[in-house]
């Protein structure tokens, strides 16, 4: 990679497995950070090899709890007042997306307020992956390169060789993704309709078109506590659907998901490492996503192009 300016790879405490194996597929070390914890629960960050005028990547999902924003937050602030030419937040799970718009009176909009603590902090770029919702990268006044799970999954649903395949969505948000999926694997789609009593619960579902006999992949773009994955598998199941599988972008998993996987008529759960997944969940499949992310810092240090990379 011919630039001036070299890169350096480091990583917040919660995702540096990730950031480790995304140095491998670069060839390159991950950088030495000292994460300094206090008793109070206080901490501070120091990196520990110089970095002036080079592209730093920071590695750090945000998932729950908030320290790992802090985290984030403190670490692309000693970049900047240690002079690094360029800082690149590589954030494969971008938290508090749930919280786009203002649905009803007096709520925050948590996505904006992430993205103007990200930007205030000093990113000058953020590499991200499957949004809970496109319209978030307008919050930033960087640029964004909002990459796609797609080009990991889909390759491992062409593996599968299933018959008469439908992609599902679990909700009306999702049906653009799944509609996507479909065209590009030459399926039909169907959409399940569902109603919440309060978030996280789920209290009616129903399914709208045709699974008996099909084999169904259900696509979401985040997995919490998989009522709905589960509630819909199961409707479906008893619709007549031969198998029914699960993709999602972001494990996110709280208790109870993992037991309500294995319990549910789910024959598989796929999601990628961009959160670590330390439960025990049978029916889990970890698909990796670190080439994808090491490609992307590659072509952002080269000025390349990385739409070569969508596949959908």
């Amino acid at each position: 990679m011919d630039n001036n300016h070299p890169f350096k790879v480091f990583s917040g405490s919660s995702t540096k497995y990730l950031a480790e194996e995304i140095c491998k597929n670069l060839g390159c070390p991950l950088g030495e950070m000292n994460i300094q914890k206090f008793a109070d629960g206080e901490f501070g960050v120091s990196y520990e090899e110089s970095i002036r005028d080079n592209y730093v990547f920071l590695v750090q999902s945000t998932f729950p709890n908030a320290d790992n924003l802090m985290e984030l937050l403190l670490m692309i602030d000693a970049a900047k007042r240690a002079s690094a030419y360029k800082i690149i937040a590589v954030v494969p799970y971008f938290g508090w997306a749930r919280q786009d718009r203002k649905d009803k009176p007096r709520v925050a909009i948590g996505a904006k307020l992430v993205a103007d603590l990200l930007s205030t902090a000093g990113i000058d770029r953020l590499i991200t992956m499957d949004l809970h919702a496109d319209q978030i990268q307008g919050f930033f006044d960087v640029p964004v390169d909002h990459l796609y799970a797609s080009s990991i999954f889909l390759p491992y649903v062409k593996s599968m060789n299933l018959e008469n395949l439908v992609v599902a969505s679990p909700d009306v948000g999702g049906s653009k993704r799944a509609n996507s999926y479909a065209k590009y694997l030459g399926c039909p789609m169907v959409l399940c309709h569902k109603s919440r009593e309060k978030a996280n619960v789920v209290s009616e579902m129903t399914v709208i078109g045709d699974v008996e006999g099909k084999n169904v992949i259900i696509l979401d773009d985040m997995v919490d506590t998989a009522g709905t994955l589960t509630k819909a598998a199961d409707i479906m199941t008893n619709a007549g659907a031969a198998s029914v599988r699960a993709i999602v972008s972001h494990a996110v998993m709280s208790d109870p998901a993992s037991s309500r996987v294995d319990e549910s008529s789910l024959t598989e759960l796929i999601f990628t490492n961009s959160i670590p997944f330390t439960k025990s969940c049978k029916k889990a499949r970890v698909l990796s996503i670190a080439e994808l992310f090491a490609d992307t810092i590659r072509r952002v240090y080269a000025g390349e192009s990385i739409s070569e990379q969508y596949l959908l």
